[in-house]
């Protein structure tokens, strides 16, 4: 009976040695912090455009728009398509030339999926369907071809 005894007092050890490691293991693992948000970037270089046009960030994640161009620009959401968490933005970015030399930023944090389609008022503007169209004669982009171009524009979709 005591080979009986023992094997059954081993496996209890090795039952509670199994237990407590599992038990440290979540404590360690809630006891880390949090996973920091993924940042996405989206440039403004030396010409009228955003780039990239499209980019894709997760529900939490923050995305940062930063102006190396000279001139300023700005980020304006078009709400009709905009389903994201922001809608109503109209924030300036300023130029390099206005900004003593350094780039100007903007940062979203988005909380909730859908799609931020945004333009910059300045490098276009809507039309009666809510769609962003390069400016017009009276201003804006306009090569010397008299072509008025890609209105100055972009998309974040925002995934869970």
């Amino acid at each position: 009976m005591r080979p009986l005894r023992l094997a059954a007092a081993l496996g209890g050890l090795l039952t509670l040695g199994i237990v407590a490691t599992v038990g440290a293991t979540e404590a360690a693992v809630s006891a880390a912090p949090p996973r920091t948000a993924h940042e996405h970037t989206i440039i403004v270089p030396g010409e009228d455009r955003f780039t990239p046009f499209a980019a894709t960030a997760r529900v939490g994640e923050r995305v940062t728009w930063v102006n190396k161009d000279t001139d300023d620009h700005t980020v304006v959401t078009d709400d009709v398509f905009t389903t994201t968490d922001h809608k109503g933005i109209n924030h300036l970015l300023p130029g390099t030339d206005s900004n003593h030399g350094k780039p100007g930023t903007f940062t979203l944090t988005f909380h909730q999926p859908g799609t931020f389609v945004y333009y910059c008022r300045f490098h276009s503007h809507l039309d009666a369907f809510q769609q962003p169209v390069a400016p017009g004669p009276k201003g804006g982009i306009q090569d010397a071809k008299g072509n008025f171009g890609t209105p100055m524009m972009g998309i974040v979709t925002v995934q869970r």
